[in-house]
């Protein structure tokens, strides 16, 4: 049986040797069924979730057939519906563009507007944008659309749940229409699929993996917790692994579980819409290298956040419905790694938890554990026993 390489792929040696720099020698499902068709020129549409390998899946496509731009005319761009994924997608293709003498760049809302038209104007071939910021920079004359010949939209179904495909639609009216154009979503009903009829031609449909497939790929746990012996828990499974993300409802639970958490010896920082841009990335930064093991975060400032090696997810307060689930568990588990899923449940919150793991199709007992428990050291390690459960069986 043939192994599949990037190379048989029909990805350049430049590449394949720069991506190998990087460590990456295996193409992962999304890639080994998009990439071939996004190098012969075709339109893509993917239907895959975060975490699978997507952003390489158009990023290869985009750097290999791109060629250098002229001041202000970029030949490829990428749209993605927040800042941090922006600045995620440029910092993933930069070292294969290097490769190529291409340069990148993000331009996103919340960093300085200068900064962005200076390296728009010394010259940009490939440009990763949200849409907000983009449409500032057309509309002030720093920007010509007329050269793109590939362009990337991440996140579609996204976009649409924060209401940015009007801008998006009013973006590719810019771009010339002969262009080749890759759509990723993880659903492609809807808004969605108008976008796809009617920025695609002919597009080549690719689809891996699935909510249920996010939900088999990890380990879930519901632990009922005391009000008072909640942020203990919280604190014994952060110091248990190297990278926790937890997740609150409201920005200022996020700010004050994070200094709570840092009084327990964890090293934490909070993410939300509040802070200054330079304060966001500081705490990603912090959390990509190591030097804060904990991201403390409100739904939308998690949104398109692509983190690798994520032990755990907290559901320190619990999602209200199976979709916000699936979006924060699916940080963990990520392209074929281990992870565990943890829903801190408080007494009178049974209800809405049986409600979420019936829509979700998980009967997992409810465990009640204590901050001193040992179990809280190693979560995957035992599997929850329906003795132990609160209430009727699940």
């Amino acid at each position: 049986m043939s192994v599949t390489t990037f190379s048989s792929l029909g990805v350049a040696d430049d590449l394949v040797a720069a991506l190998a720099e990087l460590g990456i020698t295996s193409p992962f499902p999304v890639q080994t069924l998009t990439i071939p068709d996004g190098l012969d020129g075709r339109d893509v549409c993917g239907k895959a979730k975060t975490g699978s390998g997507k952003t390489l899946a158009f990023g290869i496509p985009i750097v290999q057939r791109s060629k250098p731009a002229r001041p202000r005319h970029p030949r490829a761009l990428t749209l993605a519906p927040t800042r941090e994924l922006a600045s995620q997608i440029a910092e993933d293709l930069e070292p294969l563009a290097a490769a190529r003498g291409l340069r990148v760049e993000a331009c996103y809302g919340g960093a300085p507007i200068d900064k962005q038209i200076k390296a728009l104007h010394h010259g940009v071939d490939i440009l990763s944008a949200t849409p907000g910021r983009l449409i500032d920079l057309l509309e002030r004359g720093e920007i010509n659309l007329s050269d793109i010949r590939v362009l990337a939209i991440d996140e579609a179904d996204r976009m649409a749940d924060m209401g940015f495909l009007p801008q998006v639609q009013w973006i590719l009216r810019r771009t010339r229409e002969k262009r080749q154009t890759l759509l990723f979503s993880a659903t492609l009903d809807g808004e969605v699929g108008s976008l796809v009829r009617q920025a695609m031609i002919d597009p080549v449909r690719h689809e891996v993996g699935s909510s249920t497939q996010t939900v088999t790929t990890m380990d879930h746990r519901f632990l009922l917790v005391h009000d008072l012996d909640k942020v203990k828990v919280t604190a014994a499974i952060c110091n248990a692994g190297e990278k926790t993300l937890v997740f609150c409802r409201t920005k200022r639970s996020c700010d004050r579980l994070a200094a709570d958490l840092r009084h327990e010896g964890v090293g934490a920082a909070a993410i939300h819409g509040d802070l200054r841009q330079k304060e966001r990335e500081h705490a990603l930064h912090g959390f990509e290298h190591g030097s804060r093991s904990v991201l403390v975060a409100t739904d939308v400032a998690a949104r398109g956040l692509d983190i690798d090696g994520v032990d755990a997810v907290i559901h320190y307060d619990p999602s209200e419905d199976h979709k916000t689930y699936l979006h924060r568990s699916g940080r963990t588990a990520r392209a074929g790694a281990s992870g565990v899923a943890v829903t801190l449940m408080l007494w009178n919150q049974e209800n809405l938890i049986r409600t979420l793991q019936k829509r979700l199709g998980l009967y997992v007992p409810i465990i009640e554990v204590f901050s001193n428990d040992e179990r809280l050291k190693d979560l995957a390690g035992w599997e929850p026993s329906g003795v132990e459960s609160v209430g009727r069986s699940a």
